[in-house]
């Protein structure tokens, strides 16, 4: 499987002219990138695909601490000094951790992914999403400055779809553009749709103890997770034109990850 998806993404990258050498890591990247360094892994933040509980496993390696991972706030787990990122060490020691820890990343079906994003940060009561991103949205698209209805679908891909893919919120950012995987070399390229099998191959590879698992929980708890079926109600809401250039937008995601945009 694993030798499947690093050919996909070879043959993608060097089709695209994705590949270019570097002097040095870029910061974006680097500021995605977390270091554990008990087991030696470094670990690329894709929100959305499971991202919050990959914290908490990395933060119960490092800490050794006899708890379980539903303890760990969610907030919290965002917030912590015990998981580092890599832009925290010098150029060189950057490089060091590069060459010799196990690189993981994880990725998602890119309009489940867009999905999951507007429901977690659009839909609830998070301030800067639901307020100031919200805000923006609505002064962007809505006649009546003074409404305050929750930001649609529609409307939400309106507003990803004016700006440029660099300039995107990391929640919904293409996942090439987060963690360079054709410039690094990731030694597991994991997916959402694959989760527990390919984190227990993560843990396995590190040398995690037996007794590490990685945790299925979920912050929303009463709601049903993002699938393709409830994406597929989503983008029923949307226009052809905007469906087109939402694929676009995420071609590359869809490219590189082997992901049907059927």
């Amino acid at each position: 499987i694993q030798n499947d998806r690093k050919n996909t993404l070879a043959s993608v990258c060097l089709e695209k002219n994705l590949l270019k050498s570097r002097s040095k890591l870029d910061f974006h990247v680097a500021n995605q990138l977390f270091v554990e360094h008990k087991h030696k892994l470094i670990y690329c933040e894709v929100p959305k695909v499971g991202c919050s509980n990959w914290k908490r496993t990395i933060f119960l390696l490092q800490a050794d601490l006899n708890m379980k991972a539903a303890e760990i706030e969610h907030d919290n787990i965002h917030r912590t000094s015990v998981i580092k990122k890599l832009t925290s060490y010098p150029p060189a020691k950057q490089e060091e951790f590069l060459s010799n820890y196990t690189k993981v990343m994880f990725t998602r079906h890119p309009l489940e992914r867009l999905v999951s994003a507007y429901r977690d940060k659009l839909l609830h009561s998070e301030p800067f999403y639901s307020i100031t991103v919200a805000n923006e949205i609505r002064a962007m698209f809505r006649k009546n400055k003074n409404s305050s209805e929750k930001v649609s679908f529609q409307e939400f891909v309106n507003f990803i779809i004016t700006k440029q893919p660099n300039a995107l919120d990391i929640h919904w950012k293409p996942m090439f553009l987060l963690c360079d995987p054709c410039n690094i070399q990731y030694d597991v390229l994991g997916k959402y749709e694959t989760l527990g099998l390919d984190s227990e191959h993560v843990l396995k590879i590190i040398g995690a103890p037996e007794s590490m698992h990685y945790p299925s929980l979920k912050r929303y708890s009463s709601e049903k997770r993002t699938t393709g079926d409830i994406t597929l109600e989503y983008f029923r809401q949307l226009s052809s034109e905007q469906i087109e250039k939402i694929k676009k937008l995420y071609q590359l995601d869809f490219f590189l990850f082997n992901y049907s945009m059927k």
